[in-house]
């Protein structure tokens, strides 16, 4: 049996309402992972209601010429992110100023894996606050959902020149805050 692609199922739930569906049980799941990364497990059931329920009400305007909705939803999700980012940024910012844990009983590997991992996740807690929304954007949704410049650009609507040039500023000042010693051919030619 040949499954409808997202673009004909999401044209049929126009007549059809119970046929959407179909799209939030094929695209859920990953819709679920990028929202449990962007704003923790506890906001990402909410956030994933009010990416669909957005999505629902904004078929009769989905775009006929993808026929994959993925990005599409990525796109609504990253915007459902936006209104919870003061949130987000917030919890960043939380992060960076606890450092790592304090003294951990147990044996000395694994207190010095867990406090290893704990200052790791600190300085990237602290990269990513640092990049502005739209840096941020491009950036996870390229490393954390695997999708590809023309995919960013359809969810956040923006040209894929814009997302190339977000990606590469975002690269730079993470790797910038993750290893400040660290200087780049560009910087060294300049500077």
């Amino acid at each position: 049996m040949s499954r409808d692609a997202d673009v004909v199922v999401i044209e049929r739930s126009r007549a059809e309402p119970a046929r959407f569906a179909e799209i939030y049980d094929r695209h859920a799941a990953h819709i679920k992972r990028y929202l449990v990364r962007r704003i923790g497990a506890q906001a990402a059931d909410d956030a994933l209601n009010e990416t669909f329920l957005a999505a629902f009400g904004k078929r009769h305007r989905y775009d006929r010429a993808f026929p994959d909705a993925r990005p599409w939803l990525y796109g609504i999700a990253t915007r459902v992110v936006g209104q919870h980012r003061r949130d987000e940024v917030r919890e960043y910012r939380l992060r960076a100023s606890l450092g790592p844990a304090g003294q951990v009983d147990g044996p000395a590997d694994r207190v010095a894996a867990k406090v290893t991992a704990q200052a790791g996740a600190t300085a990237v807690a602290a990269a990513l606050t640092g990049l502005s929304d739209g840096d941020r954007d491009v950036l996870l949704l390229i490393a954390w959902e695997g999708l590809s410049y023309e995919e960013v650009a359809a969810a956040l609507a923006i040209p894929v020149g814009t997302v190339r040039s977000r990606l590469n500023r975002a690269r730079r000042k993470v790797r910038g805050a993750l290893d400040p010693d660290a200087r780049t051919l560009e910087e060294i030619n300049h500077g």
